[in-house]
């Protein structure tokens, strides 16, 4: 048999059908992410995508028999490794798109938020690739120090679906193990990125914000966790025009109350105690050293009883309840970090030494989350068969509730003829009890004969 090597048949049939319907290929082209010869960079992007959906890495695919139909080695780290593309671009594009499609299938009341967060991007077995750091993980129980950049991230929800919408690998100035290559183009989107990723996070987060704001992604609130609730971030954020919910801890930052300081500890004590609702402690209305007015709310540390947790909200309107039922949310990008590393193989899968590698598979996981992330939209939001949902919400708001219980009852007698006599008295029994205790304008709909068994 002859092999069919045809490049548009890359993708299995199920995720085929989502690669246009949110049109993955046209932001690959949009964004700049072209060749002018040899395979193209929606075949090598396709060939990569796929690689986890085969359950396996690059190497062992090399070394399967599917080797003779796909490109060499050369081939796929020469996409990888190119400096001139702008990851970012395509990222921005396809979420923006997936966002809309989801938006549709959401109620427009409905609150939605951008979650900022860092999680580890380990490296600890390399020690040539470009820009490697040795990081501190405060998030691992362990709290260890490990080689690899910090994967500071930008993500999208509504509270059911999550979409990654920006990303930038950190690296270190002061604990950084490898520079910036010196054969980088300075004026390319890779160098740019190298640039960004010497910064500190507080520094980069206020534009990932405005670049989701500008390409038209519509959110109300910000959520953070402790590390990044730091006064003049949140003041950045608020005058972008967004509201920002985060936890904060006890450190250096004051809070006026009647133009005097207070620490977290001393507001605490001030905030007015709230009785009857279960884990909420206290609230108070208090301002920042900057102006800005805030409103922290109390709630018990679950995982120490003693101890009491401190979330913030520039929003002073919303009620004590609201504050953290929205910042439940932010555990979305926590879910995201996990499938990405454990399922989507982010750290595990190439072995690249160059920044432009790391980022382009990065980008390349991304997507293949926001596909699934769709796919499971689809697949559990009926609203996304269209015209259909709404005529079977249609007819069963028609179906009268008395007609339902006669059909359940004429359906408990037709299993009752077809069971045994044994079976027939319990059914029979049970049945009884259930009609016993039914109200009286209930049973005035129920057939007589069956009242009467």
């Amino acid at each position: 048999m002859i092999a069919n090597n045809d490049q548009t048949k890359q993708l299995p049939n199920e995720i085929k059908s989502t690669f246009k319907e949110l049109k993955v290929l046209k932001h690959l082209r949009k964004a700049g992410i072209t060749k002018s010869f040899g395979f193209t960079c929606a075949y090598l992007f396709q060939l990569i995508f796929c690689l986890i959906f085969e359950n396996r890495n690059w190497f062992r695919t090399l070394e399967s028999k599917k080797s003779t139909d796909i490109p060499a080695k050369d081939a796929v780290y020469r996409f990888l490794n190119r400096s001139t593309y702008s990851w970012r671009r395509f990222l921005l594009l396809l979420s923006t798109h997936s966002i809309e499609k989801v938006s549709k299938l959401t109620n427009h009341e409905r609150i939605k938020v951008l979650i900022v967060d860092d999680s580890s991007y380990d490296k600890n077995r390399s020690k040539s690739v470009e820009l490697l750091a040795r990081c501190f993980d405060h998030a691992s129980q362990k709290m260890r120090f490990y080689k690899g950049f910090r994967m500071l991230t930008l993500g999208w929800s509504d509270g059911t679906t999550f979409m990654p919408v920006d990303f930038s690998l950190l690296s270190s100035k002061n604990s950084v193990i490898n520079g910036i290559s010196d054969k980088i183009d300075k004026r390319s989107s890779g160098y740019k990125r190298r640039v960004e990723a010497l910064q500190s996070a507080p520094e980069q987060i206020p534009s990932m914000v405005q670049r989701a704001m500008n390409s038209g992604i519509e959110a109300s609130y910000v959520l953070m966790d402790t590390w990044f609730t730091h006064q003049p971030l949140i003041k950045e954020i608020k005058d972008q025009g967004l509201d920002v919910i985060g936890m904060v801890k006890n450190l250096k930052q004051r809070y006026l109350i009647q133009e005097k300081k207070f620490g977290l500890k001393e507001l605490y004590h001030l905030a007015t105690p709230i009785q009857g609702k279960k884990g909420i402690l206290r609230s108070i209305h208090t301002t920042q050293a900057n102006g800005v007015p805030v409103k922290i709310v109390f709630v018990r540390n679950r995982n120490k009883k003693s101890e009491w947790l401190a979330i913030l909200s520039t929003d002073c309107c919303l009620s004590e309840q609201e504050i953290i039922r929205i910042y439940g949310i932010r555990w979305d990008i926590e879910v995201f970090f996990k499938t990405t590393k454990s399922l989507l193989k982010l750290q595990k899968e190439f072995q690249g030494r160059s920044y432009d590698s790391l980022i382009c598979h990065t980008t390349i996981v991304f997507t293949r989350y926001i596909v699934l992330s769709w796919q499971n939209r689809c697949s559990t939001d009926q609203r996304t068969l269209g015209g259909l949902f709404y005529e079977l919400c249609d007819e069963i708001s028609d179906l009268d509730w008395a007609v339902a219980l006669g059909q359940l009852i004429e359906l408990l007698q037709d299993v009752l003829k077809e069971s045994n006599k044994k079976i027939q008295k319990l059914i029979q029994c049970q049945l009884q009890h259930w009609i016993a205790g039914l109200p009286n304008y209930i049973k005035v709909y129920l057939p007589i004969s069956v009242c009467e068994s």
